[in-house]
């Protein structure tokens, strides 16, 4: 034991050390300096999408309400629509400031709320792909948030009111902007981005940081250019001297950078890493408010819990969103998800905080959803077709029966992101399995990745064929859609009198660890009403297992590679927590 203080210590010191020391503008350097120890204990923490997007506060029911204006440049049919009929034809994005007036807001609220969430750390986006910025930027002189509607600067506000609750306060900052006249981004040229870098973007992103050094860094928007055109190495450098050891940045800083806290976007979080991560998700589908987004679309306060356990046991955590109405009030379906949440940590939290994963994360089992499906005609995004089925790596299988009008060649078509087999009375008409290119993360509401693929086949009138669909879903969007054309029809969404059967299968874990300080912590979610059966090596003789929350002693077994636990002793007023029950198991010495 005393062995294993002093190696830790010494690694602490080594730790200490590393980040101490000056960093310099070079990736070697900078991966030198390695992360500080903070962010991975911290595992939760408050992502906040605020700013005059959320006046109209409007998308497609899965789309990001943050990304409006990028609509209305599009042409995005739903959007502009929206945008005339509500506030009329002349009405333009940058009117929208006078309209955001944050009447409501009030930094300390916000700090309470997310203090008893448990998080213990916010990031506030101070500036989206918009470029209206909430603090008085000298480089936005025009579109911040001190000289437009809420005649308040919002950045100071809320890092004052987040450090008085001994959180940390970190910015999200967007490299590109949309309209800045020095470079249009997704419009301009991508290499004619350097007089908008050193000009606009390299001294805004000074000024800010210099101003409120906060303790992290969350770059966006990166995904068109290298990190060397961002100068990342230079700006992450310079921020990690003017702030110090406790300063870490995410990964979105261009290609090439390979470097900064992983932020996978809407996922079922990330297995094999060898840096921090933190997934980023919104309580519903958007970042944003989104006024248009149906409540099914929101994660209840158990599905949030459990969520959340499966990323803290993959060794990740989880930066929370909230939404703000432009008045600066907290919808109340995401206050009451961001206080269940945190009512959970305070039972639990000791299963949470400052752990590690343990040599296995999960222990899994095979979940099947069977129902109907009209069609194959589905964009998921980065969801899943079922509340059961994992947002990743989950297959779809559907079975129809087709009895073809007319004898012709029926030319099949997918259209889909991952791979995709379809099968004409057990003949592989479509076979595909692309090649998937690595997606960013940071570009979710245009990563719509279709591929597509055709077979061809000759069918008979009146017969009936067995048509069978396989789809296989393994990381970020899932999509697919099964079109038909013959002759000289156009293509169109394949269908049959009776639609499909569908079958949706995936893993999902029903217990997570956890471990610190020699405790094993088993983290039940479905609760074992009689015993909860682990597949773990021997405890030793003096072992006691209890559950948190609970005082009470529970007896256990071991045999045939199996820890079993007598969970009968507890009894309905012992359950303190809901969606998941925290099972301590400290190690007899």
């Amino acid at each position: 034991m005393k062995r294993l203080f002093l190696i830790s210590m010494l690694s602490l010191y080594f730790n200490m050390s590393v980040l101490a020391q000056e960093v310099e503008p070079t990736w070697a350097s900078i991966k030198q300096r390695g992360y500080p120890q903070w962010f991975s204990d911290a595992k939760l923490g408050i992502f906040i999408h605020w700013g005059v997007y959320s006046v109209p506060s409007y998308s497609s029911p899965e789309g990001y309400g943050e990304w409006y204006y990028r609509g209305l440049m599009t042409g995005d049919t739903a959007r502009v629509n929206f945008q005339k009929r509500v506030y009329g034809e002349d009405f333009t994005y940058r009117d929208f400031d006078s309209m955001f007036k944050a009447e409501l807001f009030s930094a300390e609220q916000w700090a309470d709320l997310f203090e008893k969430s448990g998080a213990r750390y916010v990031l506030l986006v101070t500036k989206h792909h918009d470029g209206y910025c909430l603090w008085d930027s000298k480089y936005a002189p025009d579109w911040n948030s001190v000289v437009g509607g809420p005649k308040r600067n919002i950045v100071k506000e809320l890092t004052d009111a987040v450090r008085a609750k001994d959180m940390k306060m970190g910015f999200y900052y967007s490299l590109p902007e949309w309209t800045n006249p020095l470079h249009i981004w997704m419009q301009d040229d991508d290499d004619s981005i350097s007089d908008y870098v050193d000009n606009h973007m390299i001294p805004q992103f000074k000024e800010l940081v210099s101003t409120y050094k906060p303790s992290i860094v969350f770059a966006d928007g990166e995904w068109n250019n290298s990190s060397e055109q961002w100068h990342a190495a230079e700006l992450i450098s310079w921020y990690y001297n003017i702030v110090g050891d406790e300063a870490i940045v995410n990964d979105r800083w261009g290609a090439g950078s390979d470097y900064g806290f992983r932020t996978p976007e809407y996922s079922s979080g990330i297995q094999k890493t060898d840096r921090p991560w933190a997934e980023c998700r919104g309580l519903g589908r958007s970042f944003g408010l989104n006024r248009n987004e149906p409540l099914h679309n929101y994660l209840t306060s158990d599905e949030l819990i459990r969520h959340f356990v499966k990323l803290v046991s993959a060794g990740g955590g989880m930066t929370l969103n909230v939404g703000p109405a432009a008045d600066g009030m907290i919808p109340l379906i995401q206050q009451e998800r961001l206080l269940a949440l945190g009512k959970w940590l305070e039972i639990n939290g000791e299963a949470v905080y400052g752990t590690k994963p343990y040599t296995k994360f999960y222990e899994m089992k095979p979940v099947e959803v069977r129902r109907h499906d009209s069609v194959i005609d589905f964009d998921w995004v980065r969801n899943s077709p079922d509340p059961r089925i994992s947002y990743d790596n989950f297959t779809a299988t559907w079975t129809t029966t087709f009895t073809p009008e007319y004898s012709a060649n029926y030319v099949f078509e997918v259209e889909v992101d991952d791979n995709a087999t379809v099968f004409i009375d057990d003949m592989a008409v479509i076979d595909y399995n692309p090649a998937k290119d690595e997606e960013s993360q940071s570009n979710a509401e245009e990563a719509a990745n279709w591929r597509s693929a055709k077979g061809s086949v000759k069918l008979k009138k009146n017969h009936d064929y067995t048509v069978k669909v396989c789809y296989e879903e393994k990381d970020i969007n899932a999509m697919m859609r099964l079109f038909v054309s013959c002759n000289d029809n156009p293509k169109s969404i394949f269908a049959t009198e009776t639609g499909f059967d569908a079958v949706y299968e995936c893993m999902q874990p029903y217990v997570c660890y956890t471990t610190k300080d020699d405790v094993l912590y088993a983290i039940a979610i479905e609760y074992p009403q009689d015993s909860l059966v682990l597949e773990l090596p021997r405890p030793d003789d003096g072992t006691v297992i209890t559950m948190l929350g609970c005082s009470k002693v529970l007896p256990w077994s071991y045999g045939d590679g199996k820890l079993v636990i007598d969970t009968t002793p507890l009894k309905y007023n012992d359950l303190q927590s809901t969606a998941a029950w925290v099972f301590k198991i400290c190690q007899g010495k």
